[in-house]
């Protein structure tokens, strides 16, 4: 709220100006006027800071704040993986970076294929919708623009689309031979996790950071693939009701 009323007290926007999001973003890249007020600037050189009509400034102010909070310009942030048929499954997830090396030895490939990372390089392996479908390796760029927006599906599509916007080429996905789960089924596999000792956060119907930890430890109770993502066969196996069909149908993303 103060660093709201510092941007009026500038100049830079006028209250009438001030409309965006619930949570007080505002602005064509939705910054926070904590954000706004420290990282903003006036690109096209009219002398006020303004992200809701500049698109010189917006783009700018943008750029600045991921330097801010670590981008490294030139470095690469999100890869297509290609994966063998047998991987620590566990050893997989966002917040688990392993040196290139490891995943080198473990047989899986980047694509497209160029020159590689230095073997230390930290890497986390990506698995959206669990072993059977993409697979990602994500760098520390990555991770920078999860500070911009904490959400990994938010994240993970950004990151997608701006390679392909710099010619990478369309995702090789493996079939993915279930339907995901409803929200009604998230929620009752989340009061099962819950009621088996596993942390899970909210109890809202959303395959949040903490439902896939829960997923991923109950897997490894069960002795199967400990991927972090809930099939229907985990569900039965937990004795949670299926309520959606669940057609054996090949899906794929575009």
């Amino acid at each position: 709220m103060l660093d709201a009323l510092r941007l009026i007290e500038a100049g830079d926007l006028t209250p009438e100006q001030m409309r965006g999001a619930p949570a007080g973003e505002l602005g064509q890249v939705q910054f926070l006027p904590s954000d706004y007020l420290r990282n903003a600037v006036d690109w096209d050189g009219d002398g006020r800071r303004d992200l809701i009509a500049s698109v010189p400034d917006a783009l700018a102010s943008a750029a600045g704040l991921l330097r801010a909070f670590g981008w490294n310009a030139g470095e690469p942030w999100l890869e297509e993986a290609i994966l063998p048929q047998v991987l620590p499954w566990e050893h997989a997830g966002v917040y688990s970076p392993r040196p290139w090396s490891y995943w080198a030895q473990k047989g899986v490939e980047r694509r497209p294929q160029g020159r590689p990372p230095a073997p230390d390089t930290p890497v986390s392996l990506l698995l959206p919708m669990g072993r059977r479908g993409p697979a990602f390796l994500a760098y520390e760029n990555f991770h920078v623009y999860l500070k911009w927006n904490e959400s990994l599906i938010y994240t993970t599509t950004a990151a997608y689309l701006a390679t392909r916007l710099a010619g990478a080429p369309r995702l090789r996905i493996n079939k993915v031979t279930f339907a995901p789960l409803g929200i009604d089924e998230i929620r009752s596999l989340q009061r099962t996790l819950q009621a088996r000792g596993h942390d899970v956060g909210k109890v809202d119907g959303i395959i949040g950071a903490r439902t896939r930890e829960a997923v991923r430890a109950v897997q490894l109770e069960l002795r199967l693939p400990a991927d972090a993502y809930p099939t229907p066969d985990l569900l039965r196996r937990l004795g949670v009701k299926v309520t959606r069909t669940q057609k054996e149908a090949a899906r794929s993303l575009p």
